[in-house]
């Protein structure tokens, strides 16, 4: 993917680049594989807000996506690139020889006329899906056989398969964890797509909210009635040795997880920044 960077035309271009979509197809989503989706505004069936600063957005086409990739020994052929709203990686269409097409995630390097295949005998090549092979690159990886891809689905992120013993495989994942999984699990080979996202910059406030996301407020600004860092005359510091949320829990550094997680012994080294 190309990046277009924008001159200062208007003050909404100003530091603004998009993506050019370069290789993706311009085409309607298939329309058995897309439904409805109810915007996120946060709120639970009462309609009070227990999510803050959701709602608005265009309004957006849900496209069921194959993470499971459960369709074995059957090769698909890869119909079209195309634009999901709802994630930031692309979206291949796969047109299988028994005529069932399926979404899956774009691999960075794929493109529309090739052949894929998800089989425990498959090659090691971008696109195939196979338990996991040692010393290769792997996305759309699954933590319980069976059930679908969980880690590394976002634009650009990858897993590495480092060691295998017993009936057990060692990954460092995209957050620099590195954790046991059974070797049962079924991963995608290559790369997400869609690698540059990251130098995208929205440029004004009005692209945030186009994307469901409203405006924030520093706790600092706020009265003491609203939040436990507000009131004070000018400028004041928080006023408390740790930050803390709205409701008075522990923020920015606090651990979350929970001591007795069931996968905490598989875990062998922590997150980067846990």
């Amino acid at each position: 993917m190309s990046i277009r960077l924008y001159k200062a035309y208007t003050p909404g271009t100003r530091n603004r680049s998009i993506a050019i979509f370069e290789g993706v197809t311009r085409c309607k989503p298939t329309k058995k594989l897309t439904y409805g989706k109810n915007p996120e505004t946060g709120r639970n069936n009462r309609g009070i807000i227990t999510s803050r600063h959701r709602g608005g957005g265009h309004k957006r086409l849900y496209r069921k996506i194959d993470f499971e990739r459960n369709k074995m020994e059957i090769c698909g052929i890869i119909g079209s690139i195309e634009y999901d709203p709802n994630r930031n990686a692309y979206i291949c269409l796969v047109n299988y020889i028994d005529g069932e097409k399926r979404y899956i995630l774009h691999t960075h390097g794929i493109s529309i006329g090739n052949i894929i295949i998800s089989s425990p005998k498959a090659s090691i090549s971008n696109g195939n899906a196979l338990p996991l092979p040692l010393g290769t690159i792997i996305h759309n990886i699954e933590i319980t056989p069976g059930r679908g891809g969980r880690l590394a689905r976002a634009a650009g992120t990858t897993a590495k398969v480092i060691a295998k013993e017993g009936q057990l495989a060692t990954l460092r994942l995209p957050s620099g964890e590195v954790r046991s999984i059974s070797q049962n699990c079924i991963a995608t080979v290559g790369r997400v797509g869609n690698v540059d996202i990251n130098n995208k910059d929205l440029g004004k406030a009005g692209s945030k909210r186009w994307l469901g996301k409203r405006p924030e407020v520093r706790g600092t600004a706020m009265n003491p009635v609203d939040h436990p860092h507000g009131g004070g005359e000018g400028r004041t510091p928080i006023g408390r040795k740790k930050p803390s949320t709205p409701w008075g829990y522990s923020a920015l550094g606090q651990k979350s997880r929970r001591s007795k997680r069931y996968s905490n012994s598989l875990i062998l080294r922590r997150r980067k920044n846990n």
